[in-house]
């Protein structure tokens, strides 16, 4: 399972209507998580490394984010984070 992590245009994002989504936003902190639903999300500020038993990657401002169903990871907020978010 791979987080699939990537740079979208602006007129792509409205395409996607990710600006009327959900803003979740953490301090720095470190938890674990798991993903019941697939979750797509676009990171409007902060930092993050996320870590899975095949990968560690960093997400930050301007990335879209794709977590897959059924990743467990741990999420380590480097800068607080804020993000657009949606499930399934």
């Amino acid at each position: 399972m791979k987080i699939a992590i990537q740079k979208i245009s602006k007129e792509e994002l409205i395409k996607l209507n990710v600006f009327s989504w959900p803003i979740w936003e953490c301090e720095i902190s470190e938890f674990p998580w798991t993903y019941s639903e697939k979750e797509s999300c676009f990171i409007l500020d902060g930092k993050v490394e996320v870590k899975t038993e095949f990968e560690t990657v960093i997400i930050e401002e301007g990335d879209f984010v794709v977590f897959p169903k059924g990743l467990n990871c741990t999420w380590t907020v480097k800068k607080s984070i804020r993000k657009h978010y949606s499930f399934g």
